[in-house]
């Protein structure tokens, strides 16, 4: 039996590996979607689109990486272990940006979450690991779907909490009260320390537990408060 002529061989070789990459691409794709598809629903800014993208685009660096290092009919020369960890790194500013802080809350975690473990799939995917990281896609849309309510009602459950705050020497404890009040927190107990520049309050808090980011930050925009510090 005569070998095949080295160009069909070749083109043979690339069709495959372009067909295995086709492939790879089209579970990023599921794997991605059905991640962001969940988070489009939640009205996050990280939706189906950029969760899709994300993916794929990891899938398509780690096919490359590994490719890349190999020379064909010889040993594997460098490592395919590098450009993949640049988008474990690159992905981080990308989450970075979709954190944000205000009135005293901080949002985006989860979704600089989301689009970092999207990006570890799309790895995977692109590693040739497909059945990982369509079980890792599984967890996750769990976890995202599953999760959040009972994540909402720890944020909502009552807690107790020590706090110091430290204002001017006018400021009564009645005031402090009424403004805690404003944000759902009830003081238990509370004592009062006088100095020459300033007054302290030690108080004990309870309320929802959102609440006492919220209010820290509150009382810390007033101009007769100097500092807050929870335990």
């Amino acid at each position: 039996m005569e070998p095949l002529p080295q160009g069909t061989f070749m083109d043979t070789v690339e069709f495959v590996t372009r067909a295995n990459l086709g492939m790879k691409l089209l579970v990023a794709i599921v794997a991605g979607g059905a991640i962001g598809f969940e988070r489009q629903l939640s009205g996050k800014p990280a939706g189906l689109r950029t969760n899709i993208l994300i993916c794929v685009g990891s899938a398509l660096l780690m096919d490359i990486s590994i490719r890349i290092g190999g020379v064909w009919g010889g040993a594997m020369v460098g490592d395919p272990a590098r450009l993949a960890a640049q988008v474990v790194t690159g992905i981080g500013f990308l989450g970075a940006g979709t954190i944000m802080q205000g009135s005293g809350v901080i949002t985006g975690l989860t979704t600089a979450a989301t689009i970092w473990t999207v990006a570890a799939i799309g790895l995977a995917v692109g590693a040739g690991y497909v059945f990982d990281a369509l079980l890792a896609t599984l967890m996750v849309m769990l976890v995202l779907a599953g999760l959040g309510g009972i994540e909402h009602k720890l944020l909502r459950a009552q807690r107790v909490a020590s706090v110091t705050i430290r204002t001017r020497p006018e400021v009564t404890l009645e005031w402090l009260q009424a403004q805690l009040a404003m944000e759902g927190l009830r003081v238990l107990e509370s004592r009062v320390f006088d100095h020459a520049r300033d007054r302290v309050f030690e108080l004990r808090l309870r309320g929802p537990s959102r609440q006492f980011d919220i209010a820290k930050a509150e009382l810390a925009t007033h101009a007769r408060v100097s500092n807050v510090f929870f335990d």
